[in-house]
C-alpha cells in the first residue's frame, strides 16, 4: 500500500491539466465584409461541457501553479462552460489583459492574483458590474499600481474604491503607500481585513477609524513603519482585532541570528493589548524572554496561533514541554525547535524565503530518522518550491530535503503520482540554478533511484538533457557516477529522434568518452565506466547521428583500446561491443569499422565463452558480411570468417534470459535478405528467435507492426535458402502464430 495516494478527483484534475491542449481546439471566422480571418476562438472539444464549481476552480488554479495558465487557456474558462466564485492565480506572467476579459461574465466573490504585469486598476476595471458591486476579497500581492498614463495615487483611489462591498484587501508587496491607505480606509466602507505588508506605508494612523471593525491586519516588514513607536500606536486602541501579524524580516541571510528593533514589544506587557487576539506573529522580533511571555499568555486566553520563527523565545518550555503548566496543545507556535514548529512554519510562511529557508534547513535534521514516508511533509515542500522558485537558498534545502524524503525503500511506498511531482520540482531547480554543485548533487542523488527511473513518469528527455548538462559543467567524481547511471536508464527509455538530439552534442559526448579515456588510463574497471559505456551504447542506438559524432569525438579508436586492454571482462566488453554494433547498422559508417585491428578482435571475441559477448562480435561481423567491398579494406578472408560465424551461431545455448532490448527490427530486415551471405542471414534469425522466445509480448507484436512476417513467410518458402536459416525462420513463424493463438499455415520447405 502506498502512503497517502491520491484521490480520484485530484488525479482526474492533474490529468487534464497534464494534457489540457488534447481537451480544446480553435475555431477561425471569416469576415464577410474584408474576407479577413477573426482572431482564433478557444473552445472546449465538447462545446456543451460545464464543469462544477469546485472543479471549475481547482483546475484554474492548477493551471496556473503550473505556469500553463496563459490569454489561450483561460479563455476556456467561459460562463458558459464553467462556474466561478472564488479565482486564485498564484502565477500570472503569462496573462493579459486580453485573456482576464474572461473574467467579466463570471460572479466572483473572492480574487486573488499574484504577481500580475497589468496594472490593479486596469484588472479591476475588466471586472463585471455584478462582480464589482459584490467583490468581497481581493489580493493583488506583488502586482503594480503603476500605470504609465496614470498618477499612482488616482489609479488607486479609482479603482479600489468601485470595490464598495470588499471586506478583505492585501496588497501586500506593492507600492501601496500611506496616501492609498488613506483613501482605501474611507472608500470601503466594510472591510474588515488588510494585508500591508512590504509596502511604503509609515503609520498606521489612518487605520484609527476602523478600530472597531479591522479584525485582520497583517504589517509584516513593514520597513518605513519600524523607526518609530508612533507608527504602531493605533494599535492601542484596535480591538476588534483577532488576528495580527507584526512580524519582520530584516537580514537575507539564512544562517545568521536574527532579530530587530521592536518599538511595539511593550504592548505586550499590557493585559488590556488587544484582548480579542487569536492569532499574532511576532517573528524577528526582539526575544520577549519567559516571564512576559507567561503573563502575556494568560491575558490573552483566546490565542490559537503565536508566530516565533527567527526568535529564542520559540524554544521555551511553555512551547515545547508537553508537562509544563503553560503549555497549551490548542495553541500553535511557529520557530525551529519542535517538528510541528517547523511544519507549520512551512503552511504559513509560504511566500517568504528566509523564514522558509530557516525552516527547511532545520527540517533537514529530522527527516534523516524518517523511516517511513511522510507525504504530508513532502507536499509541504513542494508548495513552497513551487512559490518560491527563484530562491537559491529554499531550492537548495528543500532538494535536500526531498532526497532524504525519497531515498532508499521509503519510495517504495509513496505513490508514484506523488514522485512524479518531486522529479517535477527536482528538475525545476536544476533549470533554474544550473552552476551551483551542491544543488545540483542533491538534484542527483534524487534522480538516482530505480524506484523513480523506472516506475514514475516524467519528462525523460527533459531528465536526460540536465543530467548531461550538470555533467558537462562539473567534474565532481560522485556527480558523473550518479548522471552517468540516470542517463543509461533514461537513455534506454526515450525516442531515437530524443536519443539523436543528445547523443550529437558533441559536448556531451566528448564528456562522456572523456571519462572512459580516463578509467582506461588508470586501468579502472568501476560502476562510473560500466555506466559510462552503458549511456554511450544506448545514445547511439538506432541514432547514425550520435555514431557519427562518437567517431568524430575519437570514440573508435578509445574502444578498440578498451577491448586490447580488459581482455577476458564481459561486462566491459558486451557494452563496447553492442556499440560497436550500432555503428554496424549504419550502412554509411560501416567501412569506418574495417581495419586490420578491428576483425581479428571481433573473430577472437566471437569465440568467447560468454554469449553475450560473442553474440554482439557475431552481429558486427553480421552486418560487415553484407559489404561487397570487405576484401578492399582487409586482408581477413571474408569467406573464413564467415564460416566462423555460422559455426559459432550453431553451437550457441540460448542463455535464460534476453541478452539484449531492441526498439525495432529494422536493422535485421536487410540481413534477412542477404540470400548470398547464409551467414548473416543465420545470425539475424537467430536473434529475432531469442528475444521472440524470451518475450513474445513485445517482440512478436513488433515483428507484426514491422511486416517481418511477409518476410519469414518468403524466405521460408524459398527452396533455394539455407535449411538452418529456414529452420529458425519457420520457429520464427510457429511463435507469431501462436501469440495470434492461431495455426502456422506455413510449412518448412525441409524436413525438420
Amino acid at each position: 500500500m502506498y502512503a497517502n495516494p491520491e484521490t480520484l478527483k485530484d488525479l482526474c484534475i492533474d490529468y487534464v491539466c497534464d494534457n489540457i491542449e488534447q481537451f480544446y481546439m480553435a475555431e477561425q471566422y471569416i469576415s464577410e465584409t474584408d474576407l479577413q480571418p477573426s482572431e482564433p476562438k478557444y473552445m472546449f472539444l465538447d462545446s456543451n461541457v460545464y464543469l462544477p464549481m469546485e472543479v471549475s476552480e481547482i483546475l484554474l488554479t492548477k493551471l496556473s501553479v503550473r505556469n500553463k495558465l496563459n490569454d489561450e487557456t483561460l479563455s476556456l474558462f467561459s460562463h458558459k462552460n464553467v462556474y466561478l466564485r472564488n479565482v486564485i492565480l498564484p502565477k500570472t506572467k503569462n496573462l493579459t489583459t486580453k485573456g482576464l476579459r474572461t473574467l467579466r461574465k463570471h460572479k466572483i466573490k473572492k480574487l486573488k492574483v499574484y504577481g500580475l504585469d497589468c496594472p490593479v486598476n486596469e484588472l479591476v476595471g475588466l471586472l463585471g458590474e455584478w462582480t464589482t458591486q459584490n467583490l468581497e476579497s481581493l489580493c493583488v500581492s506583488n502586482s503594480s499600481f503603476i500605470s504609465d498614463s496614470y498618477d499612482m495615487k488616482f489609479c488607486v483611489a479609482v479603482s479600489l474604491s468601485k470595490l464598495k462591498n470588499l471586506r478583505s484587501l492585501d496588497v501586500s508587496n506593492t507600492e501601496f503607500s500611506t496616501n492609498n491607505l488613506i483613501a482605501v480606509v474611507e472608500d470601503l466602507p466594510h472591510l474588515e481585513s488588510l494585508d500591508i505588508s512590504n509596502t511604503k506605508v509609515d503609520t498606521l494612523s489612518p487605520l484609527v477609524k476602523k478600530k472597531n471593525q479591522l479584525k485582520k491586519l497583517s504589517v509584516y516588514n513593514l520597513k518605513e513603519a519600524t523607526m518609530h513607536l508612533i507608527a504602531f500606536s493605533p494599535l492601542k486602541c484596535m480591538t476588534s482585532l483577532t488576528h495580527l501579524d507584526l512580524s519582520s524580516e530584516k537580514y537575507s541571510h539564512p544562517f545568521e541570528n536574527f532579530s530587530c528593533d521592536t518599538p511595539w514589544s511593550q504592548f505586550l506587557t499590557d493585559p488590556d493589548w488587544l484582548p480579542n487576539l487569536v492569532s499574532l506573529d511576532i517573528s524577528g522580533s526582539d526575544n520577549v524572554g519567559p516571564r512576559i511571555m507567561q503573563d502575556f499568555l494568560t491575558t490573552h486566553k483566546k490565542l490559537r496561533f503565536l508566530g516565533l520563527m527567527h526568535m529564542d523565545d520559540c524554544g521555551l518550555a511553555m512551547f515545547t514541554v508537553p508537562t509544563h503548566p503553560l503549555y497549551n496543545r490548542d495553541l500553535v507556535v511557529t520557530g525551529v525547535v519542535t517538528e510541528e514548529q517547523l511544519l507549520t512554519g512551512l503552511k504559513r510562511y509560504k511566500k517568504r524565503p528566509t523564514y522558509i529557508q530557516k525552516c527547511l534547513y532545520h527540517l533537514f535534521k529530522w527527516t534523516e530518522k524518517y523511516n517511513y514516508p511522510k507525504v504530508d511533509i513532502i507536499q509541504l515542500i513542494l508548495n513552497v518550491m513551487n512559490c518560491l522558485s527563484d530562491s537559491f537558498p529554499v531550492q537548495m534545502a528543500a532538494t535536500a530535503c526531498l532526497y532524504n524524503l525519497t531515498k532508499s525503500d521509503l519510495a517504495l511506498n509513496i505513490h508514484p503520482s506523488v514522485l512524479a511531482k518531486v522529479v517535477e520540482a527536482t528538475l525545476d531547480a536544476m533549470e533554474r540554478f544550473p552552476n551551483h554543485n551542491q544543488l545540483q548533487k542533491n538534484t542527483l542523488l534524487t534522480l538516482c533511484s530505480d524506484r523513480i527511473l523506472q516506475d514514475v513518469k516524467m519528462d525523460k528527455f527533459r531528465c536526460a538533457k540536465l543530467v548531461l548538462d550538470s555533467l558537462h559543467f562539473f567534474n565532481d567524481n560522485v556527480m558523473n557516477r550518479m548522471s552517468v547511471a540516470i542517463c543509461s536508464i533514461l537513455a534506454a527509455k526515450i525516442s531515437t529522434s530524443e536519443t539523436s538530439q543528445l547523443g550529437s552534442n558533441p559536448r556531451y559526448m566528448a564528456k562522456l568518452l572523456s571519462i572512459v579515456f580516463e578509467k582506461l588510463s588508470s586501468r579502472m574497471i568501476d560502476v562510473t565506466m560500466k555506466f559510462t559505456l552503458s549511456a554511450l551504447w544506448n545514445l547511439t542506438d538506432e541514432s547514425p547521428t550520435t555514431c557519427k559524432v562518437f567517431i568524430d569525438e575519437g570514440g573508435l579508436a578509445l574502444y578498440m583500446n578498451i577491448l586490447n586492454t580488459f581482455i577476458g571482462d564481459s561486462t566491459v566488453e558486451t557494452k563496447v561491443l553492442g556499440l560497436l554494433n550500432n555503428i554496424a547498422e549504419v550502412p554509411h559508417l560501416r567501412n569506418m569499422l574495417f581495419s586490420n585491428d578491428m576483425i581479428p578482435t571481433l573473430r577472437r571475441l566471437l569465440r568467447s565463452v560468454q554469449i553475450d559477448v560473442s553474440y554482439f562480435a557475431a552481429g558486427i561481423i553480421a552486418h560487415l558480411g553484407c559489404e561487397p567491398s570487405w576484401e578492399t579494406y582487409i586482408v581477413n578472408n571474408k569467406a573464413e570468417v564467415l564460416e566462423e560465424l555460422r559455426y559459432t551461431v550453431k553451437h550457441w545455448v540460448p542463455p535464460e534470459g534476453e541478452m539484449v532490448a531492441y526498439r525495432s527490427f529494422q536493422p535485421f530486415i536487410g540481413l534477412l535478405k542477404s540470400i548470398n551471405t547464409p551467414q548473416v542471414q543465420l545470425w539475424a534469425a537467430w536473434a529475432i528467435l531469442h528475444v521472440c522466445t524470451k518475450n513474445g509480448k513485445k517482440y512478436c507484436a513488433m515483428l507484426n507492426e514491422e511486416n517481418g512476417v511477409d518476410i519469414l513467410q518468403t524466405i521460408t518458402l524459398n527452396k533455394s535458402v539455407d535449411r538452418e536459416v529456414c529452420e529458425l525462420c519457420y520457429n520464427i513463424l510457429d511463435l507469431l502464430y501462436k501469440f495470434r493463438k492461431v495455426s502456422n499455415p506455413v510449412q518448412p520447405t525441409v524436413s525438420v
